[in-house]
C-alpha cells in the first residue's frame, strides 16, 4: 500500500511534551502549496500505556475539542507513566467550519475507515489514524456530542464485541470515565466507524455523547474533563484516586430502541430527555409545515425505557433521526 501522505512535525517516542501538528498537502484557489495542518499534542514520560484522546471526529461537536485543549495545555510529563496523544480536531477542516463532514471533500470521518492513502482528504486522515496512530495506543477515547442535529443524556459508551476478553476492558474503561449514564451503544451502521477500526486492532475503546445542539455547557465539558482525569488515573497512566459519581447504567437491545421520522415538518416534542416512557407511548408528532387543519403524525416508543438521545432542530426532513430509548440494567 502507499505511504501516507500525512506527515508529522512531532515525534511520538520523544520523552517530554511537543506541540505540533499532522500536515496533509492541499492545494486550492487561496493556497497553491498548502497544506491542512492538523494540531496534535504528544506527552510521555518512561514506560507505560499509551492512551489516544481524539475529539472532533465530527466537526460541529464541542465538549471533546473543549476539554482536549485544556488538556494539552494543563497536562504535565512529569506525572506521568507512559504516552498520551491529543487530538483535538480529528476532521480538522469540518472542525474549522462547524460542520459536521468535510467542506473539502463532504467526508464524514467516522463512515470512512479504515481510509486510503490515495483516497480524497477524509479518507487519507483516516488511513494515518488506521496504521501510524491507533497501532500506538492502547486505549482510544473518543469524544462525541450531539453536535447541530441531535441531543442526547451526557453518556460514556462501549460497545457489545466478539472477543468478550475485550468487551469487558471496554466496559471497565465506561465505568472508569464515570459519565452520568454509561450506555452498550448499539450503533446504526458501524462497518466503516473508528469504533470498529480500533476495536478490529484488540483496544480499550470508549466514546461519549455529551449534549448536543452545536454547543457546550459547563456542565457538559465537566464530563469530559472528569472523565479524562478518571481515564487516565484507570490506564495507570497518572496516579490518584478515582472521581466517583453515580451512574445509570443504559443497554439498547436491539433496532426497536430507535425512532425515526417518516415525515417532513415540525416537531412537538412529547417526552424530555431522562423520562421514562413505555412502549406505545408517543414521543413525539410531526406537523405539516404546508396547511393548517392537517393531521399531525404521531411516533411512538418501540421499547420501554429512559429516552436518552433525540433530533434537535424545530424542523425535520423524512429519513431523520427522532429518537433513542435506552433500558435500564
Amino acid at each position: 500500500m502507499k505511504d501516507s501522505p500525512v506527515s508529522s512535525t512531532v515525534d511520538f517516542e520523544k520523552e517530554g511534551i511537543q506541540h505540533g501538528f499532522l500536515k496533509l498537502p492541499h492545494s486550492h484557489d487561496d493556497s497553491a502549496w498548502g497544506s491542512i495542518i492538523i494540531p496534535i499534542t504528544v506527552a510521555k514520560n518512561g514506560v507505560g500505556p499509551t492512551i489516544l484522546f481524539t475529539g472532533a471526529n465530527h466537526g460541529d461537536e464541542y465538549e471533546g475539542p473543549v476539554a482536549l485543549f485544556d488538556l494539552a495545555n494543563e497536562i504535565n510529563p512529569k506525572e506521568l507513566s507512559g504516552r498520551v496523544i491529543i487530538i483535538p480536531g480529528m476532521n480538522y477542516p469540518a472542525f474549522q467550519a462547524g460542520k459536521r463532514n468535510s467542506p473539502i471533500d463532504g467526508g464524514n470521518m467516522n463512515r470512512v475507515f479504515p481510509g486510503d492513502p490515495e483516497g480524497n482528504f477524509t479518507q487519507k486522515i483516516a488511513d494515518y489514524f488506521t496504521r501510524t496512530l491507533l497501532p500506538l495506543a492502547d486505549y482510544v477515547v473518543d469524544f462525541h456530542s450531539g453536535g447541530k442535529t441531535m441531543e442526547f443524556l451526557p453518556f460514556c459508551a462501549a460497545h457489545i464485541l466478539e472477543d468478550k476478553k475485550q468487551q469487558s476492558l471496554c466496559i471497565a474503561a465506561m465505568k472508569a470515565f464515570n459519565a452520568p449514564h454509561s450506555v452498550m451503544l448499539l450503533e446504526i451502521d458501524a462497518a466503516n466507524m473508528y469504533d470498529t477500526a480500533a476495536e478490529n486492532m484488540g483496544k480499550v475503546f470508549i466514546s461519549t455523547e455529551l449534549g448536543g445542539g452545536g454547543s457546550t455547557t459547563a456542565y457538559t465539558v465537566g464530563i469530559a474533563k472528569k472523565g479524562i482525569r478518571n481515564i487516565l488515573r484507570h490506564s495507570g497512566i497518572i496516579k490518584g484516586d478515582m472521581e466517583v459519581d453515580e451512574t445509570l447504567n443504559l443497554d439498547m437491545p436491539d433496532d426497536s430502541c430507535y425512532v425515526f421520522s417518516e415525515t417532513s415538518g415540525l416537531v412537538e416534542h412529547c417526552v424530555d430527555l431522562g423520562e421514562e416512557v413505555k412502549a406505545g407511548q408517543i414521543v413525539a408528532k410531526i406537523h405539516n409545515l404546508e396547511r393548517t387543519g392537517s393531521p399531525s403524525k404521531e411516533y411512538f416508543a418501540g421499547i420501554d425505557g429512559i429516552y436518552t438521545g433525540r433530533h434537535f432542530p424545530g424542523l425535520i426532513a423524512a429519513g431523520d433521526f427522532l429518537g433513542v430509548i435506552s433500558v435500564p440494567i
